[in-house]
C-alpha cells in the first residue's frame, strides 16, 4: 500500500491541477445534489420492534390517526392571576384556522386548566407529519397564539414542530480558530498552517452535502451533520497535519518537492489509511447495535471521516505542489538550506520521555491515580433521552415546560398511554383501577374506546419528571400489572429506547475492544503493546465518563459550561464516545509507538527505542491532540444538549488519552516491560499478516537507490 500512495502522492502534485479541478467538479456535483435532493430531519428518536411502538401503531390503526401526526402546545400563562378566557378562547380560534391544523383542542372544553386558573393550554394536532409542516404554517401557530399577549398573557410553544435546527457555525468557527493558532505555533508558517485547514473544511462540506442529499432518501436525526462536522473537523486537520508535517521534514532531508510529496503520502499517508480506517470500521460498527437511528448517524459520519481521508491523500499534496517550500520558515525557503542548529537542540518529546522514563513508577502511579478519581462519578451514571427540560433557559420549548411543571406538576410533562386491544370493555376498566393504586400515579384517565369499541386508550399522570427514575419504574409497574395492555408515549418511547441503547453498550464495547487488540497485534506484533493500548483505551473511556458525570449530572461546573439544567446522561453518548474514542485512541498509538517498535527491531536498547519513538512523534501528537480538544471545545458552547455534552466528552477524553495515557502512561509501562512488550509467539508470528502502517518498506526501498519518479517497484 505504501508503494501505491507515494506513487499517488508523487502524481497528485506533479499534476495539481487536474486533481484541483476534479475536486472542484466534485465539489460543486455534491453541492448541487444537496440542493436538489436534501430532505427533512428528525429529533425523534424511535426502535421499531419495541413495546412503545407497537403500541404507537395500534393507535394508528384503531383510531385512525397517523402516529407520525405532528402536534404542539401553546401554553397560557398570566402572573397577575386568572387568565383572561375571552382572550385564550380568540387566540384558540386563529389557531384553528392556522394552515395544515387538524384539530385544537380548547383549554376551557378540554379542562386543560391548572387548579388556580394561571396556566392553559391548547393542544394543536396536523394533518401531517412534523417534517412537512411549512413555515408558513409555523408562523401562523406564533401569530395566532401571540393574539393573546395584548391581554397581558404568557404565551409559550412546545413539540416537535417548535423545534428549530441545531446551528453550529459558531463552534466549529471557535474549534477553526484554536486550530489555526496551534498548527501556526507547531510550524511557524502562515501557509503550513492554512493549509490542513483549508482542505480539512472542504473534507467537511463534501461530508455535509452528502449527508443532507441522504436526507433525501433516509431519516437522519437533526443531530447527524454536528456529529459529522464535529468528527469531519478534526480527523480532517490532524490527518493533514501529520502528511504536511512529514512533507516539511523531507524537505528538511534536502529533497525535491514531488518526491517529498511522494514520500510523505507513502509514509505519513499509510498511517492515516489506517487511523481513518480504525474510526470508519468503529462508527459502522454501530450498525451491530439494530437501531436504525444510531446505524444512521454512525454510517453517516463514518463516511465524512472516510471522505476527509480521501482529500489528505489526494488533495494535500496537490496543494501542497502550489504551496512548494512556502510551507517552511521563511529562513529555511533558500534551495541548500541546512539547520546547524537542528543537532544540538532536544526536541520536547525526548525530553518528556527521559522524565518518564527516569520516575517511570512515579509517572505509572500517579497517572492512574488521577484518571481512577476522575473516572470514579461515572458509577453513578444515569441514561435517558432528552426532553425540554434540558433545553436553553431562554428558548419558548423550556419556557412551555417550566409553566406545565408549575401549573400541573412536574410528569405532566411525561404523560403515558396505554392501550388495550384485547377484550377492551372489560380489560380497560380493571386497568384503570389497578392503575390507579400504583404509586406515583396523579392521575388516570377514563378509557377512550375507538369507534369499533375493541381498542381502549388511558392517558396516565405520573407525579415524577419524565426522566427520573421514579417514572421509570413506574412504566415498569404497569407493565407487570396482570392484565393484557401496552405503555406507550414519548416518555415510554423514550425508556424503550434508552433501554435498548444500554443493552447494546457491553456488546459493542466488546466488538471494539477485540478489534484493537487485532489490528494492534497486526501493527506492532506483540501481545503485551496490543493490551496495553485496549487498557489505556478504557481508561479513557473511564475517565470520559465520569468527567461527563460529573458536570453535566451532578452539575459540578455546570456554570462555567453554560450548562441550563443538569439531568440523566444523553442515551446515545456512551456508545457514540466509546466508537470516536476508540478510533482516537488508536490513532495517537499508532503514531507513538510505531517509531519505538522501529527502533527497537532495528537493535536498539527497549528504554532507547521509547526516546526516540517519543522524540520523532510527540510534537506531532501533541499538535494533533491540541486541535482536536480546540475543536470538540467548540461545540460546547452548542445549544444542542447532545452535541455539548458529546463535544467535552470527547475534549475531556482525548485529553486524557493523548497527555495520561499515551505519553505518560505507555512510555512507562513500556520501560518497565523492556524487551518482553515485543515477544510474540513464532506460530503467531508466522500467521499474522504484515501490515507496514509507517511505509518502513518502502523508506527502505528508496534509501537503496537513487530515487526516481517512475522506477520503484513495488516492496515485498
Amino acid at each position: 500500500m505504501a508503494t501505491l500512495l507515494y506513487r499517488f502522492g508523487r502524481f497528485s502534485y506533479r499534476r495539481r491541477w487536474l486533481t484541483l479541478s476534479a475536486w472542484l467538479v466534485i465539489l460543486t456535483l455534491f453541492g448541487i445534489g444537496a440542493a436538489t435532493l436534501s430532505g427533512p430531519t428528525s429529533s425523534a428518536f424511535s426502535i421499531p420492534g419495541t413495546e412503545s411502538s407497537r403500541a404507537l401503531e395500534v393507535i394508528a390503526e384503531k383510531f385512525g390517526t397517523s402516529e407520525d401526526a405532528a402536534s404542539a402546545k401553546v401554553v397560557f400563562h398570566s402572573e397577575d392571576g386568572t387568565l383572561p378566557k375571552t382572550a385564550v378562547q380568540s387566540a384558540v380560534a386563529a389557531l384553528a384556522k392556522a394552515p395544515q391544523v387538524a384539530s385544537v383542542a380548547d383549554p376551557y372544553t378540554a379542562q386543560t386548566v391548572s387548579e388556580d386558573g394561571q396556566t392553559a393550554y391548547a393542544t394543536v394536532t396536523y394533518s401531517v407529519a412534523a417534517a412537512d409542516v411549512t413555515d408558513a404554517a409555523k408562523d401562523a401557530l406564533y401569530a395566532a397564539g401571540d393574539t393573546a399577549e395584548s391581554a397581558g398573557v404568557e404565551v409559550e410553544y412546545s413539540g416537535e414542530v417548535t423545534q428549530a435546527a441545531s446551528e453550529a457555525g459558531a463552534t466549529e468557527g471557535i474549534g477553526v480558530v484554536i486550530a489555526a493558532v496551534v498548527l501556526l505555533v507547531t510550524f511557524g508558517a502562515l501557509v503550513a498552517a492554512g493549509l490542513p485547514l483549508l482542505t480539512a473544511l472542504i473534507g467537511v462540506g463534501l461530508g455535509m452535502a452528502g449527508i443532507q442529499i441522504a436526507t433525501g432518501f433516509f431519516d437522519l436525526s437533526s443531530s447527524t451533520s454536528a456529529l459529522a462536522t464535529m468528527l469531519g473537523l478534526a480527523v480532517g486537520i490532524d490527518y493533514a497535519l501529520f502528511v504536511v508535517s512529514r512533507y516539511r521534514h523531507e524537505l528538511q532531508e534536502g529533497r525535491e518537492g514531488e518526491e517529498a510529496a511522494g514520500r510523505a503520502v507513502g509514509t505519513a499517508g499509510s498511517a492515516v489509511v489506517f487511523a481513518g480506517l480504525t474510526v470508519v470500521i468503529a462508527l459502522a460498527a454501530l450498525s451491530v447495535t439494530g437501531i436504525p437511528f444510531l446505524t444512521a448517524m454512525g454510517l453517516a459520519a463514518a463516511g465524512t471521516v472516510a471522505g476527509a481521508v480521501v482529500v489528505t491523500l489526494s488533495l494535500v499534496p496537490a496543494i501542497l505542489g502550489f504551496a512548494g517550500r512556502r510551507v517552511l520558515p521563511k529562513k529555511q525557503r533558500a534551495a541548500g538550506y541546512v539547520d546547524t542548529d537542528r543537532a544540538s537542540r532536544v526536541p520536547f518529546g525526548e525530553r518528556w520521555a527521559r522524565n518518564v522514563l527516569k520516575h517511570r513508577w512515579i509517572a505509572l502511579i500517579v497517572s492512574l491515580g488521577v484518571i481512577a478519581v476522575v473516572a470514579l462519578p461515572a458509577l453513578n451514571l444515569r441514561l435517558a433521552l432528552p426532553d425540554d427540560s434540558t433545553a436553553a433557559v431562554d428558548s419558548t420549548q423550556r419556557k412551555a415546560y417550566d409553566l406545565l411543571a408549575e401549573g400541573f406538576g412536574a410528569g405532566f410533562n411525561g404523560p403515558l398511554i396505554v392501550v388495550v386491544e384485547n377484550d377492551a370493555a372489560t380489560v380497560a376498566p380493571g386497568a384503570q383501577t389497578a392503575i390507579t393504586a400504583l404509586d406515583d400515579v396523579v392521575l388516570v384517565s377514563s378509557p377512550v374506546f375507538n369507534q369499533a369499541g375493541d381498542t381502549a386508550m388511558l392517558t396516565v399522570i405520573p407525579k415524577s419528571a419524565p426522566t427520573s427514575d421514579a417514572t421509570k419504574n413506574l412504566v415498569q409497574s404497569i407493565r407487570d400489572l396482570d392484565l393484557d395492555l401496552a405503555v406507550t408515549g414519548t416518555t415510554a418511547v423514550n425508556i424503550d429506547v434508552s433501554a435498548k441503547l444500554t443493552a447494546a453498550l457491553i456488546p459493542y464495547l466488546a466488538i471494539v475492544v477485540g478489534l484493537a487488540f487485532v489490528l494492534l497485534m497486526l501493527v506492532f506484533r506483540s501481545i503485551l503493546v496490543p493490551l496495553k493500548a485496549t487498557v489505556g483505551f478504557l481508561l479513557s473511556v473511564g475517565a470520559s465518563f465520569g468527567a461527563l458525570t460529573f458536570v453535566f449530572q451532578e452539575g459540578h461546573l455546570g456554570s462555567l459550561l453554560g450548562l441550563n439544567a443538569t439531568g440523566p446522561i444523553v442515551s446515545i453518548l456512551p456508545i457514540f464516545l466509546i466508537g470516536i474514542l476508540f478510533g482516537l485512541a488508536m490513532d495517537y498509538e499508532v503514531f507513538l509507538v510505531t517509531r519505538t517498535r522501529e527502533e527497537f527491531v532495528h537493535g536498539a536498547a527497549p528504554n532507547d527505542a521509547v526516546i526516540s519513538g517519543m522524540k520523532h512523534g510527540a510534537r506531532v501528537v501533541t499538535a494533533a491532540a491540541l486541535i482536536m480538544i480546540g475543536v470538540f471545545s467548540g461545540f460546547i458552547l452548542a445549544d444542542d444538549s447532545i452535541i455539548k455534552s458529546l463535544g467535552f466528552a470527547l475534549a475531556f477524553g482525548v485529553a486524557v488519552d493523548a497527555f495520561l495515557v499515551r505519553m505518560t502512561i505507555v512510555p512507562a509501562v513500556l520501560a518497565l516491560l523492556g524487551r518482553s512488550a515485543w515477544w510474540l509467539p513464532r506460530w503467531l508470528d508466522r500467521l499474522l499478516p504484515n501490515v507496514d502502517v509507517e511505509g518502513e518498506q518502502l523508506t527502505k526501498q528508496l534509501a537503496a537507490r537513487e530515487p526516481g519518479p517512475h522506477e520503484l517497484q513495488p516492496a515485498a
